[in-house]
């Protein structure tokens, strides 16, 4: 769709694509506010979870399993948070939602990164929508390069 940001990412905006599946791709997100979340896209423009085809369901069910056991294996989560929030598209006066389902993955225990240590001060909580916690970019590209790593073996 022409004026739809996810139908038209730029290779800039590819560049924390972590793993594409015949229906789905996922990134890395910007955002690493939760250590390792990532965001699922369909990569066909759709506008709701109930116009995903049988076959977008089967390969989506997939891809949770496989998310969420990378994201324990390579980072050490305790448990992922799945949303699929279509709010921000409705902000718009013409609004073109397009599927995408964010995972935040949750810690019991420190993450260490590069010598650097992320704690989950709010693990056993709801995520905090909007944290504006950043991490130096020599840890998201351990992130990046840990889950890439583990999706594509």
């Amino acid at each position: 769709m022409e004026n739809c940001s996810w139908c038209n990412l730029s290779e800039k905006d590819k560049q924390f694509l972590v793993y594409e599946s015949t229906f789905w791709s996922i990134f890395l997100a910007d955002e690493q506010d939760y250590i390792g979340r990532c965001i699922l896209v369909l990569k066909r423009h759709c506008g709701s979870l109930s116009e995903l085809t049988d076959d977008e369901w089967e390969e989506l069910h997939k891809l949770v399993y496989k998310v969420e056991t990378c994201i324990k294996t390579a980072l050490g989560a305790t448990l992922s948070n799945w949303s699929c929030l279509m709010n921000s598209f409705y902000k718009d006066s013409d609004p073109n939602p397009h599927l995408h389902i964010h995972v935040r993955p949750r810690y019991d225990k420190p993450v260490m990164l590069n010598g650097n240590t992320y704690i989950d001060n709010e693990f056993g909580h709801h995520y905090t929508v909007n944290k504006n916690r950043s991490i130096p970019d020599k840890d998201k590209e351990k992130v990046f390069t840990l889950i890439k790593e583990w999706l594509n073996r």
